[in-house]
């Protein structure tokens, strides 16, 4: 088995207790040298300037390259632009655009009329400064507010043509999930990297309640697995065989590239890496 390119991401923290999980987090994943990291913004933009420190710091401290996320929620696109300047500023060349999720309190988003209307306006923006390599979202089970897989292929079509190098996708629990996503973006004529998106399962039930949110199919096998494994105590033996096994059958179909959801927690992540073969390149030394 070939071994993957891997990268992670990881979300800004909002407390003391947090602060002490991410960089944890970042201290025991780093050594894997992966090829990216990104970091996330809370809901609504919510944790915008947490997001910013927390790039700042894992890139001038731990020497990665970081993927900042930059959403169109809550801000003008003067001051979604001069966030973007000033990752550029302190040599942060990737983003990871998206149009975000809608803030507490609101079912939908509704942009500002000073904002980016969608993700799509946001690209061709980044774009034109010609400062970032733009990874986008793409979504191999059809996005809640889309009508279909063919929507969303469409859309992640029109985020290419704006000017997004790469997409990672939402997380999904069955290989061929993906497979049929990549054949029907080939067949659309996108040419980018599409990495998938891994999401290692530590609690079965927020999981769950995660994947009906964003509209993940969820197969009836695992919940049958996990409500056994439970009973035997071996919920994290079953996670980590779920997990590798799905990277190795994306690995066997030609995928080169693995993106993991970390959810600052690392231990499940660094065991289902180590069982695909990826192995410590720098000491935590030379990263510390």
């Amino acid at each position: 088995m070939t071994t993957p390119n891997i990268s992670f991401e990881f979300f800004p923290p909002q407390s003391l207790d947090a602060s002490f999980r991410l960089w944890e987090t970042v201290r025991e994943l780093a050594p894997l040298d992966p090829n990216f990291v990104s970091v996330t913004y809370g809901a609504g933009g919510t944790t915008r300037e947490l997001t910013h420190d927390a790039v700042g710091t894992i890139h001038k401290h731990y020497g990665l390259n970081v993927a900042a996320h930059l959403t169109c929620v809550e801000a003008s696109r003067e001051e979604t632009l001069t966030i973007a300047k000033g990752y550029a500023e302190v040599g942060v060349k990737e983003i990871v655009a998206l149009r975000g999720d809608a803030p507490k309190g609101s079912d939908t988003f509704t942009a500002r009329e000073d904002g980016f209307a969608n993700s799509v306006e946001l690209i061709e923006a980044l774009a034109d400064t010609g400062d970032f390599h733009i990874r986008v979202g793409a979504y191999p089970d059809p996005h809640p507010e889309a009508a279909d897989t063919d929507a969303d292929v469409a859309w992640l079509k029109r985020k290419v043509d704006a000017g997004a190098s790469s997409a990672i996708t939402q997380f999904f629990f069955e290989a061929d999930t993906f497979f049929r996503f990549r054949d029907k973006c080939e067949k659309a004529g996108i040419d980018v990297p599409i990495i998938p998106g891994i999401l290692p399962i530590e609690n079965w039930k927020g999981v769950r309640k995660f994947a009906e949110r964003c509209g993940t199919a969820i197969p009836n096998w695992l919940d049958d697995a996990f409500q056994k494994a439970a009973r035997d105590d071996r919920t994290d033996l079953l996670a980590t065989a779920l997990c590798s096994e799905l990277c190795s059958d994306l690995i066997d179909g030609g995928v080169t590239d693995l993106h993991f959801y970390t959810l600052n927690k690392p231990a499940l992540t660094r065991d289902v890496t180590r069982a695909l073969g990826v192995t410590p390149r720098v000491s935590l030394k030379d990263v510390a």
